[in-house]
């Protein structure tokens, strides 16, 4: 058995993946879960950004993306389509890194994620170092503490995650309540209205996930 465990982040720069090229287009990051490979060699993605109208038609115009749905919540969109170049992901997948999070930015992508033992980072970090530049930004140990058991996922927009965050630090849930909506509205920059709706669709997903 393997005694360590990593957490890493690295970055990349010169991937050819669709998303890094669109993010030259975006005005904000790309927030993207991990791919799903199909056995074609085509993957399925899924993704957010701002709404972003230069994104949308990048990202429409690209020859090596396909079915390409988005639905914009919040003034976030939310894309899924299928990507048909590989990319550099794939080698670190196939390499053993296990990818938790990955966002690009003006062309360069930051993946984070874990490996086990530092032979396979090594061997992680050779694999994308092939084809790409790639940087070690971070590495660390996994604490036992921190690994979460793998439950269901939330399908939160960043929106929506960023107003419950902003609204449990600030004391918005507590008992007495500690700051109004308006309050927590004016620290996140929008309408009340606009913070009670992301609130009621953020609590509907938390609590449609919870109960089916």
């Amino acid at each position: 058995m393997i005694a360590e465990c990593l957490v890493a982040e690295v970055d990349i720069a010169g991937d050819d993946c669709p998303l890094a090229e669109a993010s030259m287009a975006a005005s904000a990051p790309i927030d993207a879960r991990p791919p799903q490979y199909r056995s074609d060699g085509n993957v399925l993605l899924r993704f957010s950004a701002p709404a972003d109208d230069d994104l949308r038609a990048t990202l429409d115009g690209h020859d090596d993306v396909r079915y390409l749905h988005v639905s914009q919540v919040d003034g976030t969109d939310s894309y899924r389509c299928l990507s048909k170049p590989p990319c550099v992901v794939h080698e670190l997948v196939d390499a053993g890194f296990l990818v938790d999070s990955m966002r690009y930015r003006d062309g360069t992508g930051r993946f984070r994620g874990a490996v086990v033992g530092y032979d396979v980072l090594e061997g992680v970090m050779e694999a994308a170092g092939n084809t790409v530049g790639i940087t070690l930004t971070q590495v660390q140990p996994l604490e036992a503490e921190a690994d979460e058991p793998v439950g269901p996922g939330y399908m939160l927009t960043p929106a929506q995650e960023e107003s419950l965050r902003v609204a449990v630090e600030m004391g918005y849930f507590d008992l007495p309540r500690e700051v109004t909506a308006a309050a927590v509205a004016d620290e996140i920059g929008i309408s009340k209205s606009a913070f009670l709706e992301r609130l009621r669709r953020a609590q509907g997903s938390l609590i449609g996930t919870l109960y089916g």
